[in-house]
């Protein structure tokens, strides 16, 4: 049996600009551009082993006609280079150079960045050595500002094992981790072209980027921006609990519970989180 490759994928290409950027520390990353060139801009920085490709049901959506979307593979992730040395992962300044490298190819002036789950950690250390100062706002998805292990779920238990050099045993693994995102599961498709985006993580990359301890409370306390906090109420990842800790030390930070859905509400509700998403960023260009 022949398979064809589907026209809307086949058409995809073709609705975004490649960014090719590089970090100040040599490493490569891959970035998209989509949407309204004209747009407010929103950044999207997705999760741990996972990829730029989380974020597309948001980029092919109607955010794409009204914002300017840019969306990136991590380092280590996707399509971006996977350097092996544990200090590539561990120091803040690494990840905090690497977004404020995409904010400068983008040209962006004062984006919404949009972290989801790691993503959160990444905008902490972009607010460590960066500073809020050039933001429009955030959106924290499914994210821990604090390592607290009350906000940790089981569904991180299979985590470690994601790191085996044992292929079988990897694959499993991550099997187990990607159904612990959802809630509302993915359909067979999306499961399968989930797993292959996370598989591209090679397993001492997710080691390197274990063992970093947050704390983020005193920064918080003192931000001056819209923030906000969205959260799955049966996300088995991280629990409900670490979104309203955030909400709560953020001033006038907005808290938004989806029930019923997991770790991913951009993908499980994605209707109601573009609207949310496209509201807050309207609000948030108003205040700035």
């Amino acid at each position: 049996m022949v398979v064809a490759i589907s026209a809307s994928d086949q058409a995809r290409e073709k609705k975004y600009k490649p960014l090719v950027v590089r970090a100040p520390d040599g490493v490569t990353l891959a970035a998209q551009e989509w949407g309204n060139p004209a747009g407010s801009e929103i950044l999207f920085i997705h999760g741990f082993s996972q990829a730029s490709l989380s974020w597309q049901r948001q980029v092919e959506s109607d955010l794409a006609k009204e914002f300017r979307l840019v969306t990136y593979d991590l380092r280590g992730h996707g399509n971006s280079d996977k350097p092996l040395e544990p200090e590539k992962y561990k120091e803040s300044k690494a990840w905090a150079d690497e977004v404020q490298a995409i904010i400068n190819a983008a040209n962006f002036k004062r984006p919404v960045l949009v972290g989801w789950s790691y993503g959160g950690h990444v905008i902490a250390d972009y607010l460590r050595i960066h500073s809020a100062a050039g933001l429009a706002g955030l959106n924290y998805v499914d994210a821990v500002t604090k390592s607290d292990p009350s906000f940790y779920g089981d569904g991180l238990k299979v985590q470690p094992l994601m790191s085996s050099e044992d292929l079988a045993i990897n694959i499993a693994a991550t099997r187990i981790f990607l159904r612990n995102c959802f809630e509302k599961q993915p359909s067979q498709n999306d499961f399968e072209t989930m797993l292959a985006f996370n598989m591209m993580v090679p397993p001492k990359v997710r080691a390197n980027m274990g063992g970093r301890t947050l704390s983020m409370d005193e920064t918080l306390k003192a931000l001056d921006l819209p923030v906000l906090v969205t959260h799955g109420a049966t996300d088995r990842l991280a629990l409900v609990a670490a979104a309203r800790h955030t909400a709560a030390i953020i001033p006038a930070a907005k808290l938004s519970v989806y029930d019923r859905v997991g770790h991913a509400p951009f993908w499980e509700d994605t209707s109601r989180f573009n609207a949310e998403l496209s509201a807050f960023v309207r609000s948030a260009n108003k205040t700035n």
